[in-house]
């Protein structure tokens, strides 16, 4: 059992609420995962400036970038260093450091421990933005570390959660390796993103990209997929993992539960319904 929760936002003037409101809904999804936690950020100009390529990693901190890399800016956030510069760079200057996300405008930040406490040690109820992803995570496949939380992102801009698990998540990771992709961790949901990472970079859109993923893994799940410009959900054909979208003029929301969306500002006025099993929806900015 995962908690999932993820904003959309429609309405600019929503935009530096972003942190406060995904802070609430997170806290909403505690007791669904208490091991860990992280978040993917859209658009905060102190994460990740307007034009600025931003990566975000784990096994270094804010000093070790600063002084590898002079004239990079960088921020602490648990156990997460987002630093203004490119991955290459950090490979070159800090092979030790291990990337977790990359892209213009997007940072991800992860951490072990009560999801709550970790929202408070990212200082997510400042950040602003236009979407953002959250999960809180009961481990069941692999060990609880930062590299096993969620968001899984893996292309740039790209991250996906995952509520379930994926029965046959090794013969495709055997595949994809196969074709020449790397893994970072024995997680499942690494496996979904990996896959939909390598769709999207074959050309298909998160549409497509999620519906051969439905084809092709077997097991129970609800999956969040957010891009630079999309926000996507997509169950399993059993659909047992619960979901919930709501949706106003304002902004699109999805949680594993009610109470994560009875924060948000307008919902009583929001379209409220439970995503339909393997039907993919998709939001575009």
């Amino acid at each position: 059992m995962c908690g999932i929760v993820g904003l959309h936002l429609r309405e600019p003037s929503l935009e530096p609420r972003l942190g406060e409101l995904l802070t609430a809904m997170l806290g909403q999804v505690v007791e669904r995962g208490p091991d860990s936690a992280g978040v993917a950020v859209y658009g905060d100009p102190r994460l990740s400036p307007p034009g600025r390529i931003v990566v975000s990693l784990l096994g270094t901190s804010k000093a070790e970038v600063e002084a590898a890399l002079p004239g990079v800016r960088a921020y602490d956030a648990d156990a997460t260093t987002v630093a203004h510069t490119d991955a290459a760079s950090v490979a070159a200057a800090l092979p030790g450091a291990r990337v977790i996300g990359t892209g213009e405008g997007f940072a991800v930040l992860k951490g072990t421990g009560n999801p709550a406490a970790l929202a408070e040690s990212f200082g997510l109820a400042g950040v602003s933005g236009w979407q953002g992803v959250g999960h809180t995570r009961m481990a069941t496949e692999s060990a609880v570390t930062p590299e096993g939380a969620h968001p899984f992102s893996v292309g740039p801009g790209q991250c996906l959660v995952h509520n379930g698990s994926f029965a046959n998540h090794a013969t495709i990771r055997r595949e994809l390796r196969a074709q020449g992709i790397e893994f970072d961790s024995e997680n499942d949901s690494e496996v979904g993103a990996r896959f939909v990472a390598h769709q999207l970079e074959r050309g298909a859109d998160p549409e497509k990209a999620l519906r051969l993923l439905c084809e092709r893994f077997d097991g129970f799940y609800t999956l969040l997929v957010s891009t630079s410009d999309s926000f996507a959900v997509v169950r399993d054909a059993i659909a047992c993992k619960p979901a919930l979208v709501a949706e106003t003029d304002a902004w699109v929301a999805m949680a594993s539960e009610y109470r994560a969306l009875d924060v948000l500002p307008g919902i009583e006025d929001a379209r409220i319904f439970e995503p339909e099993p393997e039907e993919v929806y998709v939001w575009r900015r």
